[in-house]
């Protein structure tokens, strides 16, 4: 047992299944908050009457707090103890649901949107204790796959119902639906105690000088990655001076944690290869998998369609991450951890490849299938990287935080990351296929006359004056290329997906493939050694004859 964590007693068969539901209860209510806001930012922008620049802060303050947070909930739950984590969390959640409800303005939005990253951090590994006191000891790997990713449900069920909570009582029927499950989580927690855990005094002064310096160095780094492809990479001052300080307090929380005898970030156990490894590729998974929000959901929100007409898209890409979150459960091996994360690259690649042949009328009910395989990829990877993290955890208990903020900044860092390439290389593909497809519309062309020739028969019984027809029909035409520039600029995206995918499964198999040859030559070299040693011991000493 892991400091921190709770004891692992046996329990009857319906306390074991009470863990069960509270434990997915709970994962849920802590990823719906970001969710419901993510899944519906146009529709708060219009609330609140912002820009696209002014609403991006939302969900960015949601992931500055989540990130930051984890620097110091696994101290305070190893000190304080799991009764006080728990229900202090949970009722600061319920309270941070409820000034929801108070809110008038972005501003104050923003700061309680911060408050609900930290609470929603503490939720997440409280769902995880939970489902690992439903199952036995000998399936206790199944609790870990559905632990973490149950809270991966949370979009495409936010997408799924969120329309009628809009038409309820509109921004405040999300934030009903919050403080509903938040009450009801706190009631579980409440009759439902988990076990006590093991407490030691861990905290440290040093550790909060680590704190404040990278709490708010990550969440410059959050902002720039946020609002980057939104005010433009390089016309935002702002932006080169967030990403310099952000990198100053990084360098010095390193610097700090590096030359402490008890640190809270192992810096040398992060700096070895394996994890560096593990990292980058958690982190490009991560990247990959915003395909599906920043990709396809892009692209149809782009031509119009709002969450309502998408529900069919949101239910595949439930059941693709139920389907990987079971398959996962089931197929979970110690020894062969790195299998689903190759499974997993190599579905993105086929999914991102289908959505590659999209064209103007290509509509969700067209990218069903694809985005099932993405739903199920991002649920089936992530139990298995963290396993493989957790190795190490085991054997150095003291690297526990390391992991969780190694792991917490993989998933959050990744998917901002993933946000910002693909969609800075989408607006960059649109430009440049729009001035393409500018240079081919001349009036010389008989293809382009023939088609203004159809607008000005399509609104000749609206206008009948000759010049607003002739710009009605020239600004028809252009809204039909640009609509086709995007159509091209999506592909390129998914084309970039695909691409990334293909070269890090390479990367991944030559790494396993290199690992089992080495390993072969070890086993051969020491059986040679074992024969050559039972040669000596059989041979007559002095004659040199067996």
């Amino acid at each position: 047992m892991l400091p921190g964590s709770p004891s692992t007693p046996q329990h009857p068969t319906h306390k074991r299944l009470a863990f069960g539901i509270v434990g997915l209860l709970i994962s849920i209510t802590g990823a719906l908050s970001n969710a419901l806001v993510t899944a519906n930012l146009t529709n708060l922008q219009g609330v609140f009457g912002a820009y696209s620049n002014e609403i991006a802060w939302l969900p960015a303050v949601y992931v500055m707090g989540n990130i930051s947070i984890n620097l110091l909930l696994v101290k305070f739950r190893q000190q304080f103890g799991l009764r006080v984590f728990t229900e202090a969390f949970l009722v600061l959640y319920v309270l941070v649901a409820f000034f929801h409800l108070l809110v008038n303005d972005l501003s104050s939005a923003i700061i309680v949107r911060a408050a609900h990253g930290m609470v929603g951090a503490a939720l997440s590994s409280l769902g995880i204790y939970y489902q690992v006191q439903a199952w036995p000891a000998k399936h206790r790997l199944k609790a870990l796959a559905i632990g973490i990713g149950a809270s991966q449900l949370a979009i495409p069920l936010a997408r799924l119902f969120s329309s009628e909570l809009l038409q309820l009582d509109e921004w405040r029927g999300l934030y009903l639906l919050e403080l509903g499950l938040a009450l009801l989580s706190l009631g579980a927690v409440l009759i439902l105690k988990l076990p006590p855990g093991e407490r030691t005094k861990v905290f440290e002064k040093k550790d909060f000088l680590t704190f404040f310096l990278l709490a708010p160095g990550m969440a410059l780094f959050c902002a720039v990655l946020s609002l980057g492809r939104i005010e433009w990479w390089t016309s935002t001052p702002w932006l080169g001076v967030c990403l310099a300080l952000g990198l100053v307090l990084v360098i010095a929380a390193v610097v700090v944690e590096h030359n402490r005898s008890n640190p809270l970030i192992n810096t040398r156990w992060l700096g070895t290869g394996a994890i560096v490894r593990l990292g980058i590729v958690m982190i490009l998974l991560r990247m990959m998998l915003a395909e599906q929000n920043t990709g396809a959901i892009g692209y149809l929100q782009q031509v119009g369609l709002l969450n309502d007409q998408m529900q069919g898209l949101a239910l595949a890409i439930l059941a693709g991450v139920a389907s990987g979150i079971v398959v996962s459960a089931l197929t979970i091996n110690p020894r062969h951890l790195n299998w689903p994360i190759v499974l997993s690259l190599g579905i993105v690649m086929v999914a991102s490849l289908m959505d590659a042949q999209s064209n103007p009328l290509t509509r969700a009910d067209n990218m069903l299938f694809s985005q099932f395989l993405l739903g199920f990829s991002t649920a089936f990877f992530i139990a298995p990287a963290m396993l493989l993290g957790i190795g190490g955890v085991v054997t150095q208990p003291k690297n526990l935080v390391s992991f969780v903020v190694l792991f917490g900044m993989s998933q959050n860092i990744g998917g901002l990351m993933g946000s910002a390439l693909l969609g800075t290389f989408q607006t960059w593909r649109e430009k440049y296929h729009s001035s393409l497809l500018a240079d081919q519309l001349s009036l010389l062309d008989p293809n382009v006359t023939e088609r203004l020739a159809q607008y000005n028969s399509l609104f000749a019984s609206q206008l009948g004056d000759g010049v607003l027809l002739g710009a009605q029909s020239t600004s028809q035409l252009q809204t039909v290329a640009t609509l086709q520039a995007n159509v091209l600029a999506y592909n390129d995206v998914y084309l970039l997906t695909a691409a990334m995918a293909g070269v890090t499964l390479l990367w991944v198999t030559w790494r396993i493939g290199r690992l089992r040859y080495l390993s072969w030559q070890q086993a051969k070299r020491e059986a040679e050694a074992e024969r050559l040693a039972m040669q000596q011991t059989t041979t007559i000493p002095g004659t040199g004859k067996a």
